[in-house]
């Protein structure tokens, strides 16, 4: 590191550890991208004028679009209409690094599906105290969709991940919608984690007999719901959906299943 590029930047020789250049100039685009100065979709100047601004060489400012891109801040494009364009993160990038760190501490689907059941209806009664009529009417065309699917169609290939992405789509509206974002990350980022096992355990149960039945009892759970919903009482919305976890539950990670390791979704 150069002495001008350190000393542009602020970096200071009494710290345990003077960050990198790149660190410090990812670290000052990363505040101008969470703060709103730089929004979703704006291309960031061209690399000459960034390296004017920061003092910085070539290498060093790639080095921190790096850091920036494996946050998924920034997208790099290529060609003569390429740079660096602002993204964001979704919930399934949290998910992916929570994963592992559970991954790594050998923690369960029961263990994931119990902390479910505890944030989820806090943000259905949430959801329920603050819904709108369009919140009502999205949740409505989730369940008509959700009608539409036969048996026959739960047995051909590919429509256990499309109920799964229906049934993701209806619980979404619920938690992205509840208005505290703290719950809804938190909610959002179990159930993402919880996705890929609930593909492989509805595509093995779709061709079992008797699962018919049990797509039946979660769609009247979602009509339920949504009835409650309408409403407006939180208190049994809260309970109903509460319920509804633990009744899934029971489906997805019957007979042991959810005392598995996560690594077996991480492997």
């Amino acid at each position: 590191m150069s002495n001008r590029e350190a000393a542009s930047l602020g970096a200071t020789s009494g710290s345990v550890r003077i960050p990198k250049t790149a660190e410090l100039v990812a670290d000052r685009l990363r505040t101008e991208i969470v703060r709103g100065q730089l929004k979703e979709g704006d291309t960031l100047p061209p690399e000459t004028t960034l390296m004017e601004e920061f003092g910085v060489s070539r290498p060093t400012l790639r080095e921190a679009y790096r850091l920036l891109e494996a946050e998924s801040l920034i997208q790099l494009k290529r060609g003569a209409r390429g740079g660096a364009v602002v993204s964001v993160p979704d919930i399934s990038v949290a998910a992916r690094y929570v994963g592992l760190i559970l991954q790594m501490s050998g923690t369960t689907l029961d263990e994931i599906h119990t902390a479910r059941i505890i944030f989820e209806p806090a943000c259905a009664r949430l959801f329920t105290e603050r819904r709108t009529d369009n919140d009502l009417d999205d949740l409505r065309a989730c369940i008509d969709r959700m009608r539409d699917v036969t048996e026959e169609d739960l047995k051909s290939n590919g429509a256990p991940e499309m109920w799964a992405e229906l049934t993701g789509s209806f619980q979404s509206i619920i938690t992205e919608r509840c208005g505290n974002n703290a719950l809804s990350v938190q909610a959002g980022v179990l159930r993402d984690i919880v996705r890929t096992h609930q593909k492989s355990a509805l595509d093995r149960g779709s061709r079992r007999e008797g699962t018919w039945p049990a797509y039946r009892r979660n769609l009247r759970s979602y009509e339920k719901f949504v009835g409650i919903v309408a409403i407006g009482d939180g208190a049994a919305a809260e309970e109903h959906w509460a319920a509804h976890l633990r009744s899934v539950g029971k489906i997805l990670f019957g007979r042991g299943a959810g005392r598995t390791s996560i690594v077996e979704l991480f492997g």
